[in-house]
């Protein structure tokens, strides 16, 4: 069972994370409903799961993570940067300007700790098998962790390395799918059935776990049953999620794909989140 300090801990960095999202969405456009959406898992990935170093982001031995919805990479800065890869400030000053580090989507020629570059759909489970791979041929003991959107599931790559995974025995690959039935285009089973996406998995012969994507407690429990890294079936966590999670007018609706918003906004936002997460102190 979850311990009730560490639960405490991440639903504040999940709080902070927000904030910071919305901090980000006042200075420029941001696909801030996905954003918003993976919040949770984004931290319980970066702050419980993933063995990394940011002194050395190319340590041969640390845990990989790929994110395969590329467009999230304003989570993607900010949990890097509360994981200490670098200043927060940095992403504030520079995210999507020419030459910045920090695009709209992320880029692992401008960014130590970002181990591919994402954008054009549905190819990071390819990738993390290849990578999970690598490491089961040389010997070492790391997953491979990637976190992808329902909506990108329609993409026939996905499902090659579904079959690959479970094929080589890949149990060091995590694969998380951010389930906020939504995409740039409505609704994701209007614009191609992808549900049930447990059962496909299941049938792949992998390891499928359900859970609400926004209950941290629930979350540090399927970090904690995870098999071992060597073990046999790769493993996908199929979290149910809010786009827009957090705030009433970004939640499940195509508007808030992405968006900016005004400083009047931006205060509105910040007093919701504290009422709504009253038990949650960001730092």
């Amino acid at each position: 069972m979850a311990d009730a300090a560490t639960v405490a801990r991440l639903e504040a960095k999940a709080l902070e994370m927000r904030k910071r999202l919305l901090r980000l969405a006042n200075r420029t456009s941001l696909h801030i409903g996905g954003d918003l959406s993976m919040t949770e898992l984004m931290t319980v990935i970066f702050e419980y799961l993933m063995r990394v170093d940011p002194e050395r982001p190319t340590w041969s031995d640390r845990d990989r993570f790929l994110l395969s919805k590329g467009h999230g990479a304003g989570a993607l800065y900010i949990s890097m940067a509360n994981r200490g890869f670098f200043d927060v400030e940095e992403i504030y000053d520079t995210y999507g300007a020419l030459g910045s580090r920090f695009g709209m989507h992320p880029c692992r020629n401008h960014l130590p700790g970002v181990e591919t570059s994402t954008g054009s759909l549905g190819h990071g489970l390819s990738v993390a098998v290849g990578m999970a791979l690598a490491a089961r041929l040389d010997g070492r003991a790391n997953r491979v962790v990637t976190l992808m959107g329902d909506g990108e599931l329609n993409e026939g790559t996905v499902w090659e390395a579904a079959m690959a995974a479970a094929h080589f025995r890949l149990g060091n690959v995590i694969a998380f799918v951010d389930k906020n039935e939504m995409t740039m285009d409505g609704v994701t089973d209007d614009v191609m059935r992808v549900n049930p996406i447990d059962a496909k998995f299941a049938a792949f012969g992998w390891r499928v776990v359900t859970v609400d994507g926004h209950d941290v407690p629930a979350l540090v429990d399927v970090v904690d049953a995870l098999d071992p890294v060597d073990g046999q079936p790769p493993t996908v966590v199929v979290a149910s999620t809010v786009k827009g999670r957090g705030i009433g007018f970004m939640e499940n609706t195509t508007k808030w794909h992405s968006g900016q918003i005004d400083d009047d906004t931006l205060q509105q936002c910040y007093a919701e989140l504290d009422a709504r997460y009253a038990g949650a102190v960001a730092s």
